[in-house]
């Protein structure tokens, strides 16, 4: 592997920019001045933060890594399609939590060498909590190991879940799924971060997650850290973009058994 591809060089570029980035966030956060635009619809938005942390990320990773790949939700792709780095990025995720002044928001940067996930970073400034991983090294929680839960049972777990950004014009939204799984849980909860969730499932804090219509910027570094945690990882259906399902290795099988019951 060459020098800057280097997996300690990769995640503490990775943690000290994702740093930089919540620093960003918390500028704006709580500012009722803060800039906040529509995309797709009045679920889908973007705020002044979101554009000027994803400008500094793509900006720090050029400038360290110039032959990089970058795939971020603001842009989209960018840099050298035919580098062996990739740089997976969600410059704020839970931008609706971030909006309401809710402290459920993250930066997320996974990294690819060679098409594999190699490192995962994920820092939600609010909180305090930066999750990190290498391919093979284990997941951490503030320097911290950090492992999946050792629930067994849906009637024990506590799972996150979350709903597509065309929830009112589309049905298949998993409204269906929720009403059929949250009753056979201990508790269903909605976190407002797919980065996070994936952390918490890591960390245990969740024994579970499953959410339909992500894209890869939301989980390419919280699946790496999952499954650095012992958790498992897959996609639940092929058809409504990243649905994805995390767990602990007995709710996972399990959430997975219910999820294919129906769409």
């Amino acid at each position: 592997m060459e020098s800057n591809c280097d997996t300690l060089t990769l995640l503490l570029a990775a943690k000290e920019i994702a740093l930089a980035a919540g620093d960003i966030h918390l500028r704006y956060f709580r500012d009722p001045d803060l800039r906040i635009d529509a995309k797709f619809n009045d679920s889908d938005i973007v705020t002044t933060a979101d554009k000027e942390a994803e400008s500094f990320i793509i900006g720090e990773i050029l400038s360290r890594f110039p032959d990089s790949e970058i795939l971020s939700e603001e842009s989209g792709e960018g840099g050298n399609v035919r580098a062996r780095l990739r740089w997976i990025i969600d410059p704020l995720d839970g931008t609706t939590n971030f909006s309401q002044g809710l402290p459920m928001f993250s930066v997320s940067i996974g990294v690819q060498v060679d098409g594999l996930d190699t490192v995962g970073v994920v820092y939600a400034p609010k909180l305090g909590e930066l999750f990190e991983a290498v391919a093979g090294k284990g997941a951490y929680l503030n320097g911290r190991p950090i492992e999946c839960s050792g629930k067994r049972r849906l009637a024990e777990a506590v799972v996150a879940t979350g709903f597509p950004v065309d929830k009112d014009t589309n049905p298949d939204n998993n409204l269906s799924q929720t009403v059929r799984i949250a009753p056979k849980l201990r508790g269903l909860r909605r976190l407002g971060s797919a980065a996070l969730d994936l952390c918490y499932v890591a960390a245990g804090f969740l024994d579970g997650y499953w959410e339909m219509n992500l894209h890869e910027w939301d989980v390419a570094a919280g699946r790496l850290i999952a499954a650095e945690a012992g958790a498992l990882y897959s996609l639940w259906r092929p058809d409504r973009g990243i649905s994805a399902v995390a767990g602990s290795p007995d709710i996972f099988t399990q959430l997975s058994l219910e999820l294919m019951k129906q769409h």
